[in-house]
């Protein structure tokens, strides 16, 4: 029943007359296709869709249709490390292929990871790649033909950014957290106390780096890092890298290197990132999956190369480019380890053993790649590499497990560095090595082995004869570090966190034993760059209480103890080389008792007994004085007419009687007073 109304209502709508739905005449459409339909339009193919991934590779082989697939699968090889390639393209007149190629790339970022990298890329002796983003054309059409002179910047004077160098007493800086990272201050040595240079709150928030020369002071912060200098320490420039937490600078400080886990993904690499300190500028970025072993990238001694070791693969990069060293890698099987010369552009590696393949480690020279050393191990369970400061001496503790014996010995392999063909000697050590050291800028080295509580610490001295001799060696030290001065010589054996503190200073010129003492719970010793002072502290990060540094002599003389509250970190700010010759250095040290009476004149003031306070005081009263005396003069002098005048023309300031008269007249008073006292 209701269906049947509902059809009559229907037919009865029908048969009425249709609605009309067209725009009055007068109607103005003022609603845009974008407001109306702008979902629509976003998703509108463009016409320059596509071409950010794709590039030119000019100087192709020009190949016939036979050899076509094999030139295809060179290319795609070479070009496929850069990037997932989504489409080729091979132009072709007269059956050959016209020598320029396209290709397409899932991702813009690939196509300028190509462009990167594989410009200039010598396939062989007649060609070389040269490659281009498709989109570069018409930047290269639109060049102008008249060269136009650029703009000039305007120039930011930060100061001086070495005004801490010229210190007329020649005070050492260091940096300090404390308040559980709270507050970070900037000090200058003193052996009285610390002299407070700067000090702000929350200047960083975690922990802060100096630069290898000293120029800069490295904070870190959420957004990224920022580099302070000069003497206000102005911000001079800052990196925007989200979530960082670890850093590295070139050793010229012309590179920072930073890592953050929360900004990497697989299109654009930025877990790693490299920057041009001078500029601010991005200039690579790198995947990373782990920062356990820090840093990922090793400089270096002059910051033309740095190096990147992964499974079987060692990729070594050149600056500024950022690119591949001759566009390749190194593949190395194995590689367990590398690390470079502190003095030349030498990289030292090892490789374990494979099957009947032994052990080996290897010299390689850069840029050229020549292998200048090669040593083979045998029954090799791990190796390390240990550098001489100066790169005078290279030393690989290898830990072997000698067959039909249990347990592992250790060889020290001593490379020569600066003898022909890089001789090499062995020290064989039977217990086990807790710490090994060379001296910075000598021949000597030192080790800790054995197992608590009899812990020995051994001396041994590379000779120019090929003999190594052992000088000296004390035994039961309580110790598990060894800390060289920055100029040899002298060193601490400490025995930090769990053996509570123990110091021993040593001097290893005739191997005394200069003093033994504590710092309970030490957990840092820091050197000053003089070797002069040493700093041993206990940091509220790793120790809860009794959070200090204290200073002292590198003769083991204590000088300060510096009780701050919730003490996090202490550096000593690095020093630059010197500008002095060694020619220059030895007549200084020739001439050092022409100064030494300056020298000992300044240490017998520093080490008066008066109070800074005192002294202040003292030099205060001393000015007020200066002052009064010259405000008299000036009024006696501006009087010396008035005086003419009451006295008849007759200068009476220069007669003697007058002396003598002022004289009588004093010692009248005093004699007179002294009578008036006594009747009283």
């Amino acid at each position: 029943m209701r269906d049947t109304e509902n059809m009559e209502a229907e037919m009865e709508y029908d048969d009425e007359e249709e609605p009309s739905f067209s725009d009055p005449e007068d109607f103005v459409d003022d609603i845009s296709d974008q407001e109306l339909l702008g979902d629509v339009l976003r998703d509108k193919p463009q016409e320059a869709d596509g071409i950010d991934s794709v590039i030119v590779v000019d100087n192709v082989p020009q190949v016939g249709p036979d050899r076509l697939d094999k030139l295809k699968n060179v290319v795609h090889k070479i070009f496929s490390k850069f990037g997932k390639i989504t489409n080729e393209f091979y132009p072709d007149a007269d059956g050959k292929t016209k020598g320029y190629i396209f290709l397409e790339y899932s991702s813009p970022s690939h196509a300028h990871e190509a462009v990167k990298n594989a410009d200039g890329y010598k396939l062989d002796k007649q060609h070389t790649f040269r490659v281009n983003l498709f989109t570069d054309f018409d930047k290269y059409m639109s060049i102008c033909d008249e060269w136009e002179i650029p703009e000039k910047q305007p120039f930011k004077d930060f100061g001086n950014l070495r005004h801490w160098m010229e210190d007329p007493d020649c005070r050492d800086q260091y940096s300090v957290i404390y308040d559980s990272g709270e507050r970070t201050g900037i000090f200058a040595n003193d052996v009285k106390e610390p002299i407070e240079v700067e000090e702000r709150a929350r200047w960083t928030e975690t922990y802060v780096r100096w630069s290898p020369k000293g120029t800069y002071l490295a904070t870190f912060h959420q957004r990224g890092i920022a580099l302070w200098g000069g003497e206000k320490f102005k911000q001079i420039q800052r990196f925007s890298h989200q979530g960082v937490q670890l850093i590295d600078f070139s050793p010229c400080e012309r590179y920072v290197v930073t890592f953050s886990p929360l900004m990497d993904t697989k299109d654009d690499p930025q877990a790693i990132i490299i920057w041009d300190v001078l500029t601010g500028q991005k200039k690579r970025g790198f995947h990373c999956e782990s920062s356990a072993h820090w840093p990922i990238f090793k400089w270096s001694p002059d910051g033309k190369f740095f190096a990147r070791m992964t499974q079987d693969t060692l990729s070594i990069y050149e600056t500024p480019s950022m690119g591949l060293l001759d566009k390749k890698s190194l593949r190395i099987n194995g590689i367990k380890d590398f690390s470079w010369s502190p003095g030349d552009n030498i990289i030292a590696f090892w490789v374990p053993e494979d099957k009947d393949i032994p052990a080996r480690v290897t010299l390689m020279q850069l840029p050229s790649r020549n292998e200048m050393r090669v040593r083979n191990l045998f029954n090799v369970v791990d190796c390390k590499l240990h550098w001489q400061k100066n790169g005078d001496y290279l030393c690989v503790k290898v830990d072997r497990t000698p067959k039909g014996t249990q347990g592992v010995v250790t060889n020290f392999e001593i490379f020569r560095m600066r003898e022909k063909q890089v001789p090499v000697d062995v020290v064989e050590m039977k217990e086990g090595i807790i710490a090994f050291a060379w001296e910075p800028n000598g021949s000597k080295f030192a080790v800790l082995h054995g197992e608590s509580p009899r812990i020995n610490a051994s001396f041994y001295h590379v000779k120019n004869n090929g003999k190594i001799d052992l000088i000296k060696m004390f035994d039961k030290q309580q110790a598990n570090s060894i800390f060289w001065s920055p100029q040899g010589q002298f060193l601490v054996l400490a025995g930090l966190r769990s053996m509570n503190g123990a110091l021993a200073f040593v001097d290893t010129s005739d191997c005394t034993m200069m003093n033994i003492a504590e710092h309970y719970m030490a957990s840092d010793v820091e050197w000053d760059p003089t070797g002069r002072y040493v700093v041993t502290s206990v940091s509220w990060w790793s120790h809860k209480v009794d959070n200090a540094f204290w200073l002292w002599t590198f003769q083991g003389r204590l000088l300060q103890k510096n009780n701050k509250e919730r003490f996090c970190q202490l550096l000593w700010r690095p020093r630059p080389p010197s500008l002095l010759t060694q020619e220059q250095i030895k007549l200084i040290k020739k001439d050092l008792k022409k100064y030494s009476k300056i020298f000992e004149q300044k240490d017998r003031l520093s080490q008066s007994k008066a109070s800074k306070e005192l002294v202040d005081k003292r030099r205060t009263m001393m000015e007020d004085y200066r002052k009064y005396r010259e405000r008299a003069m000036d009024m006696y002098n501006e009087q010396r007419h008035l005086r003419l005048d009451l006295r008849g023309g007759v200068d009476t300031d220069e007669l003697d009687s007058n002396i003598c008269n002022s004289n009588s007249s004093i010692r009248f008073l005093v004699e007179e007073c002294g009578l008036a006292l006594t009747k009283n």
